[in-house]
């Protein structure tokens, strides 16, 4: 397992195991988010097994599964508020981390310049560049 800092308050990997979830619990991770769909994944690796292990852990646990199809701005803000309402530091996962940064960019836009949340995702190993006509429209006007 890979956890790749975003901010402080929300990391992402690639998908996790339930023998990842002790290293999660000792990195001081409070929540746990799925951005995985379940058609994506054998059953041992499906949500309710994963949330099912960590919610024993004694952490959170929230399944937003997103596709290109889905990463609509209702869950876009929706993920936010899940970030933002967890009693400390969030992990997301998906296939790659990728999705789970995307969305947090997304979420990010009107609040923080484009290039800022760009560098942000970049130094944490996701060159998301291609997101920026996307992020330049959701900038409010002056």
């Amino acid at each position: 397992m890979e956890i790749r800092q975003i901010t402080p308050r929300y990391s992402v990997s690639p998908q996790i195991t339930i023998e990842d979830i002790p290293t999660i619990k000792a990195a001081g991770f409070a929540k746990v988010i799925c951005n995985r769909p379940n058609a994506e994944v054998p059953p041992h690796m499906q949500s309710d097994v994963i949330g099912r292990a960590i919610r024993e852990a004694g952490l959170e646990f929230e399944v937003l599964e997103l596709t290109h199809q889905t990463m609509t701005p209702a869950n876009v803000s929706h993920q936010k508020r899940l970030i933002e309402s967890g009693p400390g530091p969030v992990l997301a996962y998906c296939a790659s981390g990728t999705r789970c940064s995307v969305v947090w960019a997304l979420g990010q836009a009107g609040s923080l310049p484009v290039d800022e949340i760009l560098e942000t995702t970049r130094k944490a190993g996701y060159e998301l560049e291609q997101l920026r006509p996307t992020l330049e429209q959701m900038r409010p006007t002056a």
